[in-house]
């Protein structure tokens, strides 16, 4: 991928925001608690918020993650050895456009995933075990639930299918591409394009396994569509010479394969025939229940929606200083990329366990869970920063063989290995107030952000150039931590973090 990629990084490091071993405490924003018992704490088993504990809840997380953008890094460095800026630059752009697109709804995993999480905390079990198949009078809850998420999916999907050609000028238009990599990414984007209801389904699918705690359903998904774009890509690009197509079509080819195995996984889950996976129940499909998956996460959809916004400014500025620079920006943004699918395995657990400490009204407990979890988390973006100063040189020179875009990227890598320090905070808070499912929090910081930052990162350009782009990443990524951070701090000072979340 490219520049584009990190907006969907970004994105999707906020819709992967998930319980790995307690999925019954994943609730979405702005949806119902569920009943909470009249007991004590102290009738309770203590949570567990030892260091080994936090890293046992990170690790699958982290894994099932990392699957994600070695698709991207490929990609990225396919073209890159293309020898041509234009197409680097144009597959940036048109990444870049197709996330702003996807990401207006991701709702689509959030929902699946708080709805599936509660769906499974009630313990109702339709299956019956011996024959394999549901009871004809009571289908699954959980069933429903995806096939829900599903049929959305592929309305939308379609829906933007048949706007694909205003879409794909307008986009392009807005984000100010040069003609040659504006061509490059229309030809990227007119073969995509034909992927995006299966992308949307990964959505809902990520979400479905997240909230009941599947996570190595999520790794044989993640991990397989990854794997088979890469060697699609490969055989298109070099074996059958298609060049950028190729690139797009191992893409499109290998998500919906990725959906093909992520419906029987959801078969094997549920232990039921196909026939019974496509059997639909109408009274699951009432109009409420379809326009509830519109309305659960609002806030968070005003938040990724100005988080993507911002990195498609930045994408803009970019497009506006020429295609080296856009192609440079867009490889060492992938430094980023998959450092935030690592860092978002800590974050996590620090919604995992604050989301119980705060379920029980444990304040205490829950300040010793931010005290560690950022520990953890600092500790592991100083790992990561490690790494990526080591192995820069050679990262670089596997990326592109374009000398200027090589050069170019080598004189700014430092921004980019000093990543993970700069925005771990920002993904450690994430995840706190996930846990508190503080959506109202969540959203007014989000505003504040966007008054601060676009001004500000217009400032730094105009000033800078290139420099000016890269200190306006640093500043999106500290901004929230000192926003977010901002919110808690007054919540500790006053002891009020009832507050942040909302009323039942």
């Amino acid at each position: 991928m490219s520049l584009g990629a990190f907006v969907f990084v970004a994105v999707f490091v906020i819709n992967s925001k998930y319980s790995t071993l307690n999925p019954c405490w994943v609730l979405s924003i702005n949806e119902p608690k569920m009943p909470m018992t009249t007991s004590p704490p102290s009738a309770m088993p203590p949570i567990d918020t030892r260091y080994t504990r936090i890293i046992a809840i990170a690790l699958p997380v982290l894994l099932a993650n990392l699957a994600m953008p070695l698709q991207s890094v490929i990609d990225t460095a396919i073209v890159g050895n293309m020898n041509d800026t234009a197409k680097l630059a144009g597959m940036g752009l048109a990444i870049q456009l197709l996330s702003l697109l996807l990401v207006s709804f991701n709702f689509l995993q959030y929902a699946s995933s708080g709805l599936s999480a509660q769906a499974l905390g009630q313990s109702v079990n339709h299956v019956d075990n011996s024959t394999h198949t549901t009871r004809a009078s009571t289908p699954s809850p959980l069933l429903s639930i995806l096939q829900r998420a599903l049929l959305l999916a592929f309305a939308i999907g379609s829906i933007l299918l048949l706007a694909k050609p205003w879409l794909i000028d307008f986009g392009l238009q807005a984000l100010s591409a040069n003609p040659e990599s504006g061509q490059a990414a229309k030809t990227y984007l007119d073969v995509r394009f034909w992927g995006v209801i299966a992308e949307l389904m990964n959505f809902a699918f990520i979400g479905w396994f997240a909230g009941q705690g599947k996570t190595r359903y999520m790794l044989y998904q993640q991990g397989f569509i990854a794997m088979l774009n890469i060697i699609l890509t490969l055989f298109f690009v070099y074996g059958m010479q298609m060049g950028l197509v190729g690139v797009a079509l191992g893409t499109t080819i290998a998500f919906w394969l990725g959906v093909i195995l992520a419906l029987w996984l959801s078969r094997q889950h549920l232990q039921i025939s196909w026939q019974a996976l496509f059997t639909v129940n109408k009274q699951h499909f009432s109009k409420d229940r379809m326009l509830r998956l519109f309305s659960l996460n609002k806030d968070i959809f005003i938040r990724t929606l100005i988080l993507t916004l911002s990195f498609a400014w930045i994408t803009r500025l970019s497009a506006q200083s020429g295609d080296v620079i856009l192609a440079a920006n867009a490889i060492l943004l992938q430094v980023l990329s998959i450092s935030a699918f690592a860092l978002d395995g800590v974050a996590v657990s620090a919604e995992t366990l604050s989301g119980q400490a705060a379920g029980r009204r444990d304040w205490p407990r829950f300040r010793t869970i931010v005290k560690r979890t950022g520990i953890v988390s600092y500790g592991l973006a100083i790992m990561l920063s490690a790494i990526w100063w080591l192995a820069m040189p050679t990262y670089l020179q596997f990326m592109t063989n374009i000398e200027s875009v090589f050069t170019l990227a080598y004189e700014y890598h430092l921004y980019a290995v000093l990543l993970p320090l700069v925005g771990v905070g920002a993904y450690w808070l994430d995840g706190i107030f996930f846990g508190l499912t503080a959506g109202n929090v969540i959203r007014n910081a989000a505003l504040i952000l966007a008054a601060i930052f676009f001004p500000l990162s217009w400032v730094l350009y105009q000033q800078w150039d290139m420099t000016g782009i890269w200190l306006s990443v640093w500043c999106l990524l500290l901004l929230r931590l000192i926003i977010l951070g901002g919110f808690l701090y007054r919540a500790h000072q006053t002891a009020s973090y009832e507050k942040l979340q909302p009323t039942v």
